[in-house]
């Protein structure tokens, strides 16, 4: 099988908020931004790469979409509104830097690491970061 990862659901208390966030402090692109907040649709996002998205989803949609998930099975009902543990963000060293900095200018603690394992093995550098919402995320370049 060679699938790829097209989108994950972060829970956030407020999307556009989250938006600039990641637009502004991490460096991705909004997606959905301005159809947001003319409330043409439920939720923004932000773009990873060219085939990945993080949907900005409203914490209060949880409950109309556990309902949702009662369909498929009493443990999918509860799922809705969950965190995840943490996305990994790769990139070029260079943007892992400019990130660092950006993170530092903004007073965002990170938590370093060396060489952890990885979808493309050790990667020698990396650091966890929390988003205004406390999703936990971890930027890491590869050795080239």
């Amino acid at each position: 099988m060679n699938a790829r990862l097209d989108h994950v659901v972060l829970w956030v208390a407020d999307p556009v908020r989250s938006a600039e966030f990641f637009v502004d402090v991490v460096g991705l692109t909004a997606v959905r931004l301005d159809e947001f907040r003319a409330g043409a649709v439920l939720f923004p996002s932000v773009r990873v790469s060219d085939e990945t998205i993080l949907d900005l989803m409203p914490k209060t949609m949880a409950t109309p979409l556990n309902a949702m998930g009662q369909s498929l099975s009493p443990v999918a009902a509860a799922s809705a509104g969950h965190p995840v543990h943490h996305i990994c963000l790769a990139m070029s060293e260079a943007d892992y830097r400019a990130l660092a900095e950006r993170l530092a200018q903004k007073s965002i603690a990170t938590f370093p690491m060396q060489n952890s394992f990885g979808a493309r093995g050790s990667a020698p550098h990396a650091f966890y970061f929390y988003d205004p919402d406390g999703n936990i995320f971890e930027a890491r370049y590869y050795a080239a």
